[in-house]
């Protein structure tokens, strides 16, 4: 993977930097092998909350705000939309900082001519809106959670295997779990047709979608504390979730299922993860 791909538009969400459990590494392979014409950050790039306890930040950190900086010089179209855990952001929402547009919401057009409502989301998440301590004890459980996985993951680098998600597989196998993703999606749908827009993309919840509910895309950018996973659009109009994960301990992309079989998948080597027109 020496050329860089390159895209109409990429969508990424969550980072997180300022954790220890951000992938930054990862992150930055990734925004190096991939180019776009517009970029969107889709909330949650830094994270606020962690400034109340231990802030982590390295020089990978470092490496991924200059990496984004430079391409916004170079003549990317870079939005960033903040969320929750950079809600301090919202205050600069309509200006602009070194080539980089602060919105709290857009619409996008794709080549093919659909309008996309683009915002993080945890605006209609009801937790985050009306119990934010609660939600704020949730994201301390979550840390432990990523903490144990962190230790896991060590383990299982020194016998040679991939890295895996514990709190993913564990949030798929958790019937709350799915309910809130389950209403987080049904409320995303219903501000895309409140705004008559033709989908949805946002971030907030660390689970990767891309699939039509009734007549409007839902589609969510991941994360890159979890799945190491972006939303991107070709130049036809074509969307395809990537994810970049470890395998032999260098990140790369890996092929999942796919939501549309159009052949068209099949022309480039380990790239597709859900793909839909």
């Amino acid at each position: 993977m020496n050329a860089a791909r390159r895209f109409r538009t990429i969508w990424l969400s969550d980072f997180h930097l300022g954790t220890r459990e951000c992938k930054a590494s990862f992150l930055l392979d990734f925004l190096r092998h991939n180019e776009s014409e517009t970029l969107y950050l889709v909330g949650d790039v830094f994270d606020g909350w962690a400034l109340t306890r231990s802030w982590h930040w390295d020089q990978t950190h470092n490496d991924v705000i200059q990496k984004l900086l430079r391409k916004a010089r170079k003549g990317t179209k870079v939005v960033y939309l903040p969320g929750n855990h950079d809600e301090f952001a919202r205050d600069y929402a309509g200006l602009s900082f070194g080539r980089v547009h602060v919105e709290s919401e857009v619409v996008h057009e794709t080549a093919d001519g659909r309008k996309l409502l683009v915002l993080h989301g945890d605006v209609f998440d009801g937790m985050v809106r009306h119990a934010r301590w609660l939600s704020v004890l949730g994201a301390k459980a979550y840390r432990v959670l990523m903490s144990i996985n962190r230790w896991l993951n060590q383990v299982r680098r020194v016998m040679g295997m991939p890295y895996w998600s514990l709190s993913a597989y564990l949030k798929h196998r958790t019937k709350q779990a799915l309910q809130f993703i389950a209403d987080f999606e049904t409320a995303m749908v219903g501000v895309a047709q409140a705004k008559q827009a033709d989908g949805v993309v946002c971030g907030h919840i660390h689970h990767a979608e891309i699939r039509n509910i009734g007549p409007i895309l839902y589609a969510n950018s991941g994360d890159w504390i979890e799945s190491c996973t972006a939303l991107v659009e070709h130049l036809d109009g074509r969307l395809e979730l990537l994810r970049w994960v470890t395998m032999d301990h260098s990140p790369r992309l890996v092929r999942l299922d796919t939501n549309a079989g159009d052949g068209q998948d099949n022309a480039v080597p380990d790239l597709v993860v859900d793909a839909i027109h």
